[in-house]
Formats: structure tokens, C-alpha cells, sequence
């Protein structure tokens, strides 16, 4: 049975964070809000939790996973950055956009394309997510919460736990945070082409 935290969108109590990541360090697998959808999320480390999310929502193994991160800084370890995807990425983050791009060596293998050696990278423009990555000090590895046969995510935290409450460890309900998932842009061939329209505004890529 998942444990559910009710926590403040905009002022999050350090209290509930310090449970949330408590549980992230035991290798939890939480669903958690972002600025864009809710989220599965666990601990880049944690071995079974890629299988836990795939299973959850019968994923390939040719499926990006994306590493939340706290800031740039973070986001710049994980990937390899041209000047342009530099420029481009940093002044649209934070925001409800993922990007694909190539793995550094920080990267486990098991998290990137099997073919491409590629992983999505995300700043959310979120005080939770913040709050969270403040107090593990570590990317989250993630996933939109998009259940096999659906178009959207889901949206309330309550209906999650219901759904989900036999394969997650924890629900973080931050109320209503929106149904699109972030705006994918693969920038993985050394230009953006934008392979997923989402919350955020794809026009800055085309």
C-alpha cells in the first residue's frame, strides 16, 4: 500500500520532503507532481525501479527515461552539450520540456538508449520537484504517469493512489498540476526536432 503526502504546491513542508526522500533513499518508486503532469520517480540508483516503471506502463526498452534535475549545473553533468543546445536549452529552463541528448559516462548504461546512448534531461519549473531534488541531492530518474491504453496523464493525486496503490511506494499530491506532459525535444543529432507537443510551447524548436 502506498503512503500519500498531502504537500503544499508553493511552500512545501521540509517535514513531508524529508519523509518523501526518506523513502527515495530506501529505493521507493513515488509518483510526484511536476509543472507539467504528474510522475513516476525514483532514485537514479535504484536497479529495479526502471523495470518497476516500465512494467507500471508496459514500456519497450527503447524508451528514454528523463533525469530530473535540480539546475543546469546538474542537467550539464548527465549530457553532452553543444554551444547551440546550450544557449537553446538554458533559456528555456526551468520549464515543461524534456530534452534528448546524448549520455555523458555519469549516466548508468542501463538508463540510456541501447542504441542511441541517448537520455532525456528536465529542470520543471516546480517548487515540489525543487524541494525534493534539494533534499536528495541527486537527479530523479523519471517517467510521465501514462497508463497503457491512455492519451493523457493522470492529474489527481487521490485517484493515483486508487489506481496504483498495490505498485508504488508513495503518492506526493500536490493538487490538480495539469494533463500534458512535458513538450519533447529529441536534440540528440546535433539540431531540436520536436517528437512530443506537450505543455510547453513547441515553437522555440521548429
Amino acid at each position: 500500500m502506498a503512503r500519500y503526502f498531502d504537500v503544499h504546491p508553493v511552500d512545501p513542508q521540509p517535514r513531508v520532503v524529508g519523509q518523501v526522500v526518506a523513502m527515495l533513499r530506501e529505493d521507493a518508486l513515488i509518483a510526484y507532481p511536476t509543472d507539467s503532469s504528474y510522475a513516476l520517480g525514483c532514485r537514479m540508483e535504484y536497479h529495479a525501479g526502471v523495470e518497476r516503471i516500465r512494467a507500471i506502463r508496459r514500456l519497450d526498452d527503447k524508451h528514454h527515461f528523463t533525469l530530473v534535475c535540480a539546475d543546469f549545473a546538474q542537467l550539464g553533468q548527465l549530457v553532452k552539450l553543444d554551444n547551440a543546445a546550450f544557449r537553446a536549452i538554458k533559456a528555456s529552463t526551468p520549464g515543461p520540456y524534456t530534452f534528448i541528448l546524448p549520455a555523458t559516462s555519469e549516466v548508468p548504461r542501463r538508463l540510456a538508449h541501447p542504441k542511441k546512448k541517448t537520455v532525456g534531461v528536465r529542470i520543471p519549473d516546480s517548487r515540489v520537484v525543487q524541494a525534493l531534488l534539494r533534499e536528495l541531492d541527486a537527479p530523479l530518474l523519471s517517467s510521465s504517469l501514462i497508463l497503457p491504453g491512455a492519451s493523457e496523464p493522470l492529474t489527481d493525486g487521490w485517484t493515483i493512489k486508487e489506481e496504483l496503490d498495490h505498485v508504488l511506494d508513495a503518492v506526493v499530491d500536490a493538487g490538480d498540476v495539469g494533463s500534458e506532459p512535458s513538450t519533447v525535444v529529441d536534440w540528440s543529432e546535433g539540431y531540436p526536432e520536436v517528437v512530443r507537443v506537450g505543455s510547453g510551447d513547441p515553437s522555440r524548436f521548429e
